[in-house]
Formats: structure tokens, sequence, C-alpha cells
């Protein structure tokens, strides 16, 4: 699991390969990675926009924007957490993404927290050792 803690928000990662839906013959790999976001702070904060960069094992970069994450934007009180499911799908068997959640107070204040950086290696990536 992948963890960072920004302005009192925990977010943890944790990816899963999917070789039931990976095609590597075809070059279709697909993870699903579970989300956890923990509110350890006092005031109550809304997740307002998700940014996601995924990049694959050739360097190739896909930005994702969008309004909050699987159809929400979950508002958390201190003390309280939220959790999803998603997925991506890459052209290669290894890659990683990284990313940020936009997040808002009561008061209407504005912050981004960081979403860590987590690998998506799949059994059909070659591994080397330095």
């Amino acid at each position: 699991m992948y963890s960072s803690v920004t302005h009192d928000i925990k977010v943890s990662v944790q990816p899963m390969f999917l070789d039931e839906q990976s095609d590597p013959d075809s070059h279709r790999y697909v993870w699903a990675y579970r989300v956890v976001i923990e509110n350890q702070g006092a005031r109550t904060v809304q997740l307002l926009n998700r940014y996601w960069r995924i990049t694959d094992s050739r360097g190739s970069t896909q930005e994702v924007r969008g309004s909050g994450v699987v159809g929400e934007q979950p508002v958390l009180a201190g003390g309280e957490s939220f959790n999803y499911t998603s997925g991506a799908p890459l052209a290669t068997p290894s890659g990683f993404m990284v990313g940020t959640y936009e997040m808002a107070d009561m008061d209407g204040n504005r912050f981004d927290i960081e979403i860590p950086a987590f690998s998506l290696d799949s059994p059909h990536s070659q591994r080397t050792v330095n």
C-alpha cells in the first residue's frame, strides 16, 4: 500500500493487476486500484476534483482530470474516510500513476492533496536488477 498525508488528509492506494481483463498479446494490461481517503484533521472537507498522470514503461503519459471520484464528491468530517475502487489500462506491462485531489473546506478555501505515486507492475513485466 502506498500512502501520503497532505493538510491532515491521508490518501492510501493499493493497486492490483487484473489478469482476467488483460490481454498481453494485444498489448492491453489492466489494473484496479483501491483508494482510501482519511480526514485526520478537525475541519470538514469536500473532494471537488481529481487529477491523474499515468505513465507507461515507454514514458507515454496520459493526464486525466475530472469532477469528483467515481461520480461522487464526498464530504469528510474530521475522523471520517471514503474509499473507492477504479481502474486503469496500459499498453505496456508496467507503469506508474500519481496525482492530486482538489479539496475545499467549509469556508470555501481550496487546496490540493497529494495522491502518492504508485507502481503498476504486472507478472508480464521484465525485471532488471541494477
